[in-house]
């Protein structure tokens, strides 16, 4: 299968990103929100709840900043640029945090802002950087861990919305960010070891 084009991809989520928080901004709560809100929370049970408290753990910086630096212990290309892993890790919150100043957006439930939620730019921009490490592994490893870390992605976007900590729209803006920022130094770790990044993001896929 035909590898995706990485700066493909980030113009997308860059052209994704810039629409949304576009929205949220200009519209406030958009005509979704309070439908797929009302739609979840309504299908959470109390033990659903519990399991998406644990789940919310997966975005949690005090886990995963640790789990970055655990990931040149299980990648080899973590190894080779683990200082643009942790630069990714560092860099995430803080763009999160100026955006939710700079957009203003409250949450469903309190005055504090909530786009784009942390917690899912957390989780995008850590299992973003696993879904590029895989790559070096073999096949059948690869799509075990590439599938366990958009199932964890998954897992802490719902949760931040059945704990009503978000709308929607802030998590899929955190997605956006988090995957966009993995994927530039997913194409910057390419450039330092590839002159041509693509090439070098499709060998590892192949």
């Amino acid at each position: 299968m035909r590898a995706l084009h990485p700066r493909g991809v980030l113009v997308v989520l860059v052209a994704f990103f810039v629409s949304l928080a576009g929205a949220a901004a200009l519209v406030g709560v958009l005509p979704a929100d309070a439908a797929v809100r009302e739609a979840l929370l309504g299908w959470a049970t109390p033990s659903t709840v519990g399991l998406m408290r644990v789940a919310n753990y997966g975005g949690d910086w005090r886990l995963l900043f640790p789990g970055t630096l655990i990931l040149p212990v299980l990648f080899r290309r973590a190894r080779e640029r683990w200082w643009l892993w942790v630069a990714l890790m560092i860099a995430a919150p803080a763009m999160e945090g100026l955006l939710k100043l700079l957009i203003g957006r409250a949450r469903p439930e309190g005055t504090s802002f909530g786009f784009p939620s942390g917690h899912a730019t957390a989780s995008a921009a850590f299992f973003g950087a696993v879904l590029y490490l895989a790559g070096s592994l073999p096949p059948a490893s690869r799509r075990l861990v590439r599938g366990l870390a958009v199932a964890s992605m998954i897992l802490v976007g719902l949760a931040r919305i059945v704990l009503r900590a978000h709308w929607p729209s802030d998590v899929l803006g955190g997605f956006t960010l988090g995957l966009g920022l993995a994927t530039v130094a997913a194409l910057l770790a390419s450039l330092e070891g590839d002159a041509d990044p693509v090439r070098a993001v499709r060998r590892s896929d192949s």
